[in-house]
Formats: structure tokens, C-alpha cells, sequence
């Protein structure tokens, strides 16, 4: 009994130590990545900028070398085409020299005169033999030499559309590196106004300062127009006795304060 216990204790130790380590793992892992994209986030973008134009630079050598694997393709695969013709050509004399040969021995004559020499019918039949055999030998030379400058064909056409797509993705990450650095550039004329909006205190102390200024100057002058003006003197025209009476008979034609209507009176009886 007190050996099962302890066997279950030892399991659930293990199985505790297994689940608290795993933890532990992802807990860590989880802080490294944090500390990661940290650092990533503290490097100026203006430097990962620099460093992408670096990588595009990198890139160099190894267009260059693809370059230079597709040049020594094209030279290997111009020298095969030269050697499928030329063999073409010898396999097409070769068939027409079978050719005439047969037509020969089907007009079963005994004996046959060529190049100024005369030759039996089993002469020229064992030469046409040895030169069947020949013939089944280049033909199936041609033919491994059409298949392999199909191949050099098919792998240099697959080469140069790897290279255009190379230079066409290393031109549009040029692009892209140049509109992020105009992005870049703009952001940084934004920030640099946001930190210039954050004086604008002093700007707005010093624009009251100046109204208030503006404005004792202008009280200042008032006073002395005050003072210059002339008061107390008779009005040498007369008042105008229609406009008086049109008020007043305008004023008695209405409603009072409390609604009732008041009396006209005619003020010129």
C-alpha cells in the first residue's frame, strides 16, 4: 500500500514538474519575443530604411552570377544547336545515299558504276547494310541532341524568366524603399510641426500682450478726443416739430402696458 502511494506521488510529482516546465517555456519564450520586438522597435526607422537599401545592394552579386550562369547557358546551348544541325545535315546526305542505293538494287541490275567505279549488286547491297546500320546509329545521335537542346532550350527560357522576375522584384522594392524614405520624410516634417504646436502658449501670451497694448493705446486716444470736444454749446438748429409730433401721436396711437388703448390725441387742434 505504502509502496503505491508513493508510486502515485512520484507520477504526480513528475506530472507537475512536466506541466509547470512547459509553462515555464512558454512564459519564457513569450518574454524573449517581447524583448525582441523591443529592440526592433527602438532602432530609428530611418536606419531600417538604410539597411533595406543595403539588402537590395546585396542583391547585386547574385544577379550578376545569374547573369553570368545564363550567359555560359546560351553559349552551350548555341554550340549544341550548331552540332544538331551539322549532324541534321550529315543524317539527311546519309538517307538520301540509302535512298538511291535502294532505288538501285530494285532495278536489280548485276552491276552499278559511281564515282568512275564499278560495283556488284552484293557489293553495293552490303554497302547499303553497313550504311543503314550508320544511318539507325546518327539518327538516334540526332534525335539525344534534339532532346537535350529542347531541355537547354526549356532551362534557359525558365533561367531568363527567373532573372526578369529578380530584376523586376529588386526595381520594385526600390519603389517601395523610396516611397517608405518620402513617407518616412513627411512623417518627420509632421512631428517636427506637432512639436512646434506644443510653444504655441508663448505665441498666444505674446499675441494678448500686443491687444492689450492696442487697446490702452486706443483708450488713450479716446480720452484725448474726449477731452478736445466741446460740450455745452446751443444747438443753433431747430428741432424738427413734425418728427416730434409723428412720435408722439405714434406712441398715444398704440396699446399700453396693460393692453388697454390709449386716447388719441391731436396735437395740432
Amino acid at each position: 500500500m505504502l509502496k503505491k502511494i508513493v508510486l502515485v506521488g512520484s507520477a504526480v510529482t513528475l506530472l507537475s514538474g512536466l506541466v509547470m516546465g512547459t509553462g515555464l517555456w512558454s512564459y519564457g519564450r513569450c518574454a524573449a519575443d517581447k524583448v525582441t520586438q523591443s529592440a526592433k522597435d527602438m532602432v530609428p526607422m530611418e536606419w531600417e530604411i538604410d539597411r533595406a537599401r543595403q539588402m537590395i545592394t546585396d542583391l547585386e552579386p547574385e544577379i550578376t552570377e545569374n547573369a553570368k550562369r545564363i550567359a555560359r547557358e546560351k553559349i552551350a546551348t548555341a554550340r549544341l544547336e550548331r552540332q544538331v544541325s551539322q549532324s541534321s545535315d550529315l543524317l539527311g546526305d546519309a538517307q538520301r545515299n540509302i535512298e538511291r542505293l535502294s532505288a538501285d538494287l530494285r532495278n536489280g541490275d548485276k552491276a552499278f558504276t559511281y564515282g568512275g567505279k564499278t560495283y556488284t549488286s552484293a557489293q553495293v547491297r552490303d554497302d547499303l547494310g553497313a550504311r543503314w546500320k550508320r544511318f539507325k546509329t546518327q539518327r538516334a545521335t540526332v534525335e539525344k541532341l534534339q532532346q537535350q537542346l529542347d531541355a537547354r532550350h526549356a532551362s534557359l527560357n525558365a533561367a531568363n524568366e527567373r532573372m526578369d522576375a529578380m530584376l523586376t522584384a529588386k526595381r520594385q522594392l526600390e519603389v517601395e524603399v523610396e516611397n517608405l524614405q518620402a513617407r518616412l520624410a513627411a512623417l518627420r516634417v509632421a512631428q517636427t510641426s506637432s512639436e512646434l504646436n506644443l510653444d504655441d502658449s508663448q505665441l498666444s501670451r505674446t499675441r494678448e500682450l500686443l491687444d492689450e497694448i492696442a487697446t490702452r493705446i486706443d483708450v488713450e486716444e479716446e480720452v484725448i478726443a474726449v477731452d478736445t470736444e466741446y460740450f455745452g454749446g446751443i444747438d443753433l438748429d431747430e428741432p424738427n416739430q413734425e418728427d416730434l409730433l409723428d412720435e408722439i401721436s405714434t406712441y398715444f396711437s398704440g396699446a399700453n402696458d396693460s393692453g388697454e388703448k390709449l386716447v388719441r390725441i391731436d396735437l395740432n387742434e
